[in-house]
């Protein structure tokens, strides 16, 4: 997707502005950071469309930054520069919230590919995470600490309509329409019953959710950064 805003985050100057000037020349905007703690300030406050992350960086590391960045509700796609080969250090990557992981030496072929293939999904279809949750809704796939959650139909198109709707407040009745249709004849407890399964499978504390929050006598908000 070119004219997209990337983010690489590299210590090694060589590398950084090696990246930058091909990623320049592939159409790209492109803002760098040196420390973790400059690459979580940019991602605050005008946040990238996609981000190259190396994983040791002075300061605060890569692992930090990814983490940090997901609690507060980055979504965008972010890959992993790593000289650390080993799967271990891949699955921990992927489960901290990495949407790919390369590791060094590399192809600039092969990063640029995963880079358009990336914007290409994010722009074009619907990826959406919340707390250590991606939610994709071409696949109709949700992973939770990057382990596949299995969900009823029912339940995904449930949390599809509330990623949707970001910090609206859905009555129980235009839930009931929309995921269940007109003629369905149960009641709104229905979607009580669903909301807290919803609820064990995805929050950390179902009793007290962060993000599939209840609306006193109305229905249910949907809080992708869970500061409630």
């Amino acid at each position: 997707m070119s004219g997209a805003r990337i983010l690489v985050v590299e210590d090694d100057q060589t590398l950084r502005q090696g990246l930058r000037a091909i990623l320049e020349r592939s159409g790209y905007e492109v803002d760098t950071a040196i420390r973790g703690l400059d690459a979580l300030k940019l991602i605050r406050e005008s946040p990238p469309d996609l981000v190259v992350l190396d994983m040791m960086l002075p300061g605060l590391d890569g692992s930090y930054v990814l983490e940090q960045a997901r609690k507060e509700g980055f979504t965008a796609p972010v890959i992993i520069l790593s000289a650390r080969t080993s799967l271990e250090d891949k699955v921990q990557g992927l489960r901290t919230g990495a949407d790919d992981y390369v590791t060094k030496p590399f192809a600039l072929e092969e990063l640029l590919a995963r880079i358009g293939a990336r914007l290409r999904r994010r722009h074009g279809k619907g990826i959406h995470r919340f707390g250590d949750v991606l939610v994709d809704l071409e696949a109709r796939v949700v992973q939770r600490g990057g382990e596949v959650v299995h969900l009823t139909p029912k339940e995904l198109d449930l949390l599809e309509l509330l990623v949707k709707n970001p910090g609206l407040a859905l009555p129980r009745g235009k839930i009931l329409d929309q995921v269940w249709g007109a003629d369905y004849k149960g009641t709104r407890r229905t979607v009580d019953n669903f909301v807290r399964s919803l609820r064990m499978k995805l929050e950390d504390d179902p009793e007290n959710p962060r993000h599939l929050l209840t609306v006193r006598a109305r229905g249910y908000r949907f809080d992708p950064r869970g500061d409630e």
